[in-house]
This record gives structure tokens, sequence and C-alpha cells, in this order.
């Protein structure tokens, strides 16, 4: 199968490169880093690149959650426009199989139960609430305490920040071109990937990276909040097998299916940071109460769809992939 991988030149992209290879398919390269003519919102650009191809794996966002609202306009013009050129020109080539890297903040915060009234979608937290050190989510109807669990791809979209609702937007965009042409979209929900060649000393990067980056200067992981938030950590070798999966697995159809891509074992970011410092060898976190006000509290992933309808399986434990990533020259 030949496919055009955008961002082929990303964390993420390179390592789908890699597996698409290694299982004997065609990748065909497009990235804006190694060519600048290569912009996924350029229409001739991305027409050319089309010229027989039989899929599509787009890897192409800016991501992280951003600095400041004015990042936006940047937001919206990488990922939603780019991704509405790219779905036009695969109309008028023909090309109707589509994978696209989706993304776990399109749910905003995970599944919560409450004991007196079962399944529970708690607001954004208040600045208020989180200046004082209280970072539970409550009960919308109670005000009582909740318990966080795994987060299934029925749960409603509940956008929280820039990033998560031009992700959100992306989906819709492939579901569209998926009923107006009878192409096929699949859209793995990416929970927290690390691993090698995640970008180094970026605002944009995820926080796997930033506990890395100070390590390597000999000082502290610096964590937010109390460190008990939880995340579904996932390599990135783990997520390019799943891209694999679904572009072989892709047919046409008129709709599009989203999994939860994510390594079934949540953790929380304190054991992040502590299991990176031990696998460096460097000072232990520091816990500093901080904040971002466009995180959610507890996300982690229910991938049993991908699992049972794909055949695709997490392979690289935590431990061992922490030791792995700590350790990268």
């Amino acid at each position: 199968m030949r496919v055009l991988v955008t961002g082929s030149a990303g964390f993420i992209g390179s390592h789908v490169v890699e597996a698409l290879t290694e299982r004997g398919h065609q990748p065909v390269a497009f990235d804006v880093r190694t060519d600048p003519a290569a912009d996924v919102r350029d229409a001739t650009a991305v027409g050319r690149a089309l010229a027989g191809v039989d899929a599509v794996c787009h890897q192409a966002a800016k991501v992280g959650l951003g600095t400041v609202f004015a990042d936006a306009p940047d937001y919206v013009s990488h990922n939603d426009l780019g991704t509405a050129v790219l779905l036009a020109e695969m109309a008028r080539a023909g090309v109707r199989h589509l994978v696209l890297a989706g993304s776990m903040v399109v749910y905003g915060e995970g599944r919560y139960t409450c004991a007196a009234h079962g399944a529970v979608r708690p607001g954004p937290r208040a600045v208020a609430d989180l200046a004082a050190g209280r970072f539970e989510p409550r009960c919308p109807a109670c005000g009582g305490g909740l318990e966080p669990g795994l987060v299934g791809e029925d749960a409603p979209a509940d956008p929280r920040n820039v990033y998560a609702s031009t992700k959100l937007a992306q989906e819709h965009l492939a579901a569209a071109w998926a009923r107006s042409t009878g192409g096929g979209a699949v859209s793995l929900r990416y929970h927290n990937v690390y691993g090698p060649r995640m970008p180094r000393d970026t605002p944009y990067a995820g926080v796997a990276s930033f506990f890395r980056s100070s390590l390597a200067r000999g000082e502290a992981p610096r964590v937010f909040e109390d460190g008990c938030q939880r995340r579904d950590f996932v390599h990135v070798r783990d997520v390019a097998a799943a891209n694999v999966a679904a572009l072989e697995a892709c047919s046409a159809g008129g709709t599009l299916t989203a999994y939860n891509t994510g390594s079934g074992e949540p953790r929380t970011v304190g054991e992040l940071a502590r299991a990176l410092a031990a696998a460096h060898g460097g000072p232990q976190p520091v816990v500093t109460g901080e904040y971002r006000l466009g995180d959610v509290r507890h996300i982690t992933a229910d991938s049993a769809r991908l699992i049972a309808e794909l055949g695709w399986r997490p392979r690289v434990g935590f431990e061992a992939g922490m030791r792995e990533f700590a350790t990268e020259a």
C-alpha cells in the first residue's frame, strides 16, 4: 500500500514511516520541516503528493496546550484549515482511506462516578479551587467526591482549550468527508505519547519531555498540582503500530470510527516524574502546587475497542519505556 504520511518528519510521524516500511508498505513523506513546499495547507502541493496514493495517514498538526489564547489562529490554521485542504484534495484525487492523529483531549475531563449519582461529568475546575489547592473535580449534583475511571469512545466530547477544539474539529471534518465521498476514516485518539525523538525544550511539548529536559539540565522535575493527576502514557512505537493496524483495516463506508490509543496502564504525573528521575539518576521531583487553567485532572483510556476490532496491543511497558526514554541521547 502506498501511504501519504503528513508530518512524516515529526515525533510520531517518523515512527509511523518506519513501521509502515517494516510492514512492506510504501510511505510517501510530506513534511514542511524537510521540504518548505510540503505545507498541508497548500492545495497544489498536497494534490501532487496524493498522486498514486492508496491512503493517507494524517499526523501533521500543531500540538500542545499553547501558551496564550493569541495562539488560536495559528492552531486553527495548521490543524483545521490544513485538514480541510487535505480532505478536499483527497476527494478530488479519489483517495478514500484516512487515518487521523486524533487526541484524548477531545473528552475534556475523563470518566467519573459519584457514589450517589452514578456516572457524572464535572464542569471546568474553578480558578478559586485551583488556587486553593482543591484540584479534584466534585460531583455537579451534590458536590461530593468522585472516583475517576477509564473513558470510552462513546463519552461526549467536551474540549477545554484551543488545541482540543481543533482536534475535535478535525474529526468532524473527516466525518463530513467520509459521508460526502463514501470514504473510510479512522481517528486514533492518542493519549500521552512519549518515546524516542520526542521534542525537547519547547513550550508545546508534553509533560514527559519537560521532565526529561529538566533532568538533563541537572534540575528537579517540577510537578504541577499535587502530582496525583492521572494519565495514560503510551509509547510512540505502540502508537505507530496502531496507525499501521488502522491503515491495513481501513475500508470505505462513509463513516469515521474513533479508537482510544493508550497503554491501558493509568499512572499519575508524579509517578512519571519519579520514574524518569530514577532512570536518569537525577534529582527527585518537586511538587509545586502550580496549575494551568486548560489542564484537566484525570483522563485515562479504555482501549478495548482498538484491541478487539483491530487486533492491536501495546507492547512497551511503563518501566521499560521510561528507562529507554530517560537515557535517550
